[in-house]
């Protein structure tokens, strides 16, 4: 018989009606630097939490978890009485019960829940090989913006998500450009240990490079946030979403990429509706638009639930001003498992498309080549891509590169409640085509470039002269 241990806590999120002795601006020097460069003003979401109200809290018993200061409150544990007294203080607007009493749980390791993470079955060992890495690339047109040298130099994204095993020690994600990571979670297991490898598997998209995988911006820097909880799946997590959120606000990252999403939990009471989908309603939803306010660009996978009795994206793909991403196959065919828009208010959704059937990823224990299925592996890889157009467009504000994107997107003028917009033309977002009525980029005539497939490689040529996919002369015998 299973041992059990009783847990009588409970989890809320407690909101708070105003900042009273918030004195100090939660921004890094980065961070401070890029809200002048894109004329950003500080205004009162930019301060802490009252840390006079945190105070209080903690002296009637509660702990302290996380904080938003977007949403003015905090995250805390405390049992029914505790909770009670601290509702009824002059400084609290409203009390969310976000975990339920947590009841019974199994001591030691209970079974690991993927199911907000937004991955379609398993991921398989590729048999037969996957599509190359540099194919679900060239589907966005994005190898010109690399053989440009535009590979995400300059440009800091933070990854959140649930598990990232291994991703200290694979030898193909870029150790100096590591800026480092933060746990917004209850769990105990280690950051890089058996919490799962569905981080490192988003983030391996983005950034790894070896000679068979190329990654989207393999010269981007990059953060990693744990946010999922492994054990349950409660409204604390979208809490711990914010938090993780703001934090990428404070150091400064350019870009977020999130492959979760929410829509059911553990506890029915919690559930949310299509009607709630319209990026308003959930913390985080109102907090991915304030991020889009803070010029940061939110990339979030669309949810995996197209062909089940829930269709709809979760949140906080709902949200406005950011990047909802779809799966498509290398043919550029929707998954039938991507999640269907619009929003709940009507606006398009998902924005954009990349390939999340069949993706090429790196398995993070060997190192190998490997395929997943889901819209989370599609969305790392719009994450980067925006990153490479960043790099190259580095004046370009985070709403500018949303917009090139999009409308680069090849169904921009007919949008599909499955597509969005359509699968994005990287290099036409940056500037070398006409026909989306964006400003030009005069720098691109430099480099006239043809797209070669030769035994199977493919193989670039500018001015004449042949390239491999990493961007080394290379001469065909």
């Amino acid at each position: 018989m299973t041992s059990q241990l009783l847990v009588i806590l409970f989890t809320f999120f407690v909101q708070f009606t105003d900042k009273v002795g918030s004195e100090r601006v939660c921004l890094s020097d980065v961070a401070m630097e890029m809200r002048e460069q894109r004329g950003i003003a500080i205004d009162s979401l930019d301060y802490e939490v009252s840390p006079i109200y945190l105070d209080s809290v903690r002296s009637m018993g509660a702990k302290v978890l996380h904080t938003s200061r977007w949403i003015n409150g905090a995250t805390v544990t405390t049992n029914l009485q505790t909770i009670a007294q601290i509702e009824a203080c002059d400084f609290v607007d409203t009390v969310y019960l976000t975990r339920e009493e947590e009841g019974l749980l199994p001591l030691g390791k209970a079974s690991v829940s993927l199911r907000k993470r937004m991955v379609e079955e398993n991921s398989l060992p590729s048999d037969p090989p996957p599509p190359a890495s540099i194919e679900q690339l060239d589907q966005l047109n994005l190898l010109p913006l690399h053989q440009a040298g535009y590979r995400g130099k300059g440009i800091r994204i933070g990854v959140a998500d649930g598990g990232f095993y291994n991703a200290n020690t694979m030898s193909a994600l870029p150790k100096a450009q590591w800026l480092g990571y933060a746990d917004f979670t209850d769990d105990e297991d280690d950051f890089f240990g058996s919490t799962g490898n569905h981080g490192t598997l988003c983030v391996g998209a983005i950034l790894a490079s070896q000679s068979d995988y190329e990654g989207a911006a393999v010269e981007a820097e990059y953060f990693l946030f744990r946010t999922e909880e492994q054990y349950t799946e409660s409204p604390k997590e979208l809490d711990n979403w914010v938090a993780a959120i703001e934090m990428a606000d404070s150091l400064g990252l350019h870009i977020v990429s999130t492959s979760l999403g929410y829509t059911t939990f553990d506890d029915e009471q919690f559930d949310f509706t299509y009607a709630d989908m319209d990026g308003r309603i959930s913390r985080g939803a109102q907090a991915a638009a304030i991020s889009a306010r803070k010029g940061m660009l939110l990339v979030v996978a669309a949810g995996n639930d197209g062909n089940k009795a829930w269709h709809y994206l979760s949140t906080p793909a709902d949200a406005d001003s950011i990047l909802t991403v779809g799966a498509v196959d290398i043919d550029g065919e929707i998954a039938a498992f991507s999640s269907f828009g619009p929003s709940a208010d009507g606006r398009v959704k998902p924005e954009v498309c990349a390939v999340g059937k069949q993706t090429s990823l790196l398995n993070p224990s060997d190192g190998w080549v490997m395929t997943g299925n889901g819209t989370s592996f599609a969305c790392p890889l719009i994450a980067g891509a925006a990153a490479c157009l960043w790099s190259a467009l580095p004046t370009a504000s985070n709403m500018e590169i949303r917009e090139r994107i999009i409308r680069s997107a090849d169904r921009y003028t007919t949008p599909h409640e499955q597509y969005g917009y359509g699968i994005p033309d990287l290099w036409e977002a940056y500037g070398k085509g006409t026909g989306n009525n964006l400003p030009r980029v005069d720098d691109y005539h430099a480099y006239e470039i043809e797209k070669i497939w030769y035994n199977g490689q493919l193989f670039i040529k500018k001015n004449n002269t042949l390239y491999n996919i990493l961007g080394t002369n290379i001469t065909i015998h």
